[in-house]
């Protein structure tokens, strides 16, 4: 089984600012608070490719291990170990993550797929994010019915988790547009 589902929210910002902010929502120490469910996050790498001016990132993100309290008491385990790549392209305005557990993979497997566009009815003040989550319960398969409750109880978890980033981000994105302007929060 296989829980998916999507999300697109519009931050009424431009694409320059929310990407910006995307690269700072977890440095920022008032929002650890907010992401509680981040441990760490480590940059693996970056390069710039010169020929077509794109940015391709790796980052180790550590995370409390998601789903409900049973779950982690049947793996024995409360961390989860991912990794995150993105592309920015400058040039056409468009950032897109993937993030997938590298950990906990003989029990649960978590894609998410996050991309930011400028919006196409404001390109220069707004920015469209859409964001695709699947998840699949390895080990339950047999127990269909079992496995369909710790997935939606997953799903569950990362939708409140994604309100969360997307309230980082505003947050992030309103302390940009303040530092833009030289004012000070």
């Amino acid at each position: 089984m296989v829980k998916a589902y999507g999300q697109e929210h519009v931050y009424k910002h431009p694409w320059e600012r929310v990407t910006s902010a995307s690269w700072r929502k977890f440095s920022d120490p008032e929002n650890k608070r907010t992401l509680s469910h981040i441990v760490e996050v480590d940059t693996l790498n970056h390069k710039l490719d010169p020929e077509s001016g794109k940015l391709y990132t790796t980052r180790a993100i550590t995370v409390h291990a998601p789903g409900p309290w049973f779950v982690r008491k049947i793996i024995g385990q409360d961390i989860c170990h991912c990794v995150e790549s993105t592309v920015v392209d400058a040039r056409t305005k468009s950032m897109q993550l993937t993030t997938r557990n590298i950990s906990l993979k003989k029990f649960l497997e978590v894609e998410e797929k996050i991309r930011y566009d400028p919006h196409p009815d404001n390109p220069n003040g707004w920015t469209v994010c859409r964001q695709e989550t699947s998840i699949r319960i390895k080990p339950l398969s047999a127990l269909a019915s079992m496995a369909e409750k710790v997935e939606q109880k997953c799903a569950e978890k990362f939708m409140q988790n994604s309100a969360k980033g997307r309230e980082v981000m505003e947050r992030m994105c309103k302390y940009l547009e303040a530092e833009s302007r030289g004012i000070a929060m």
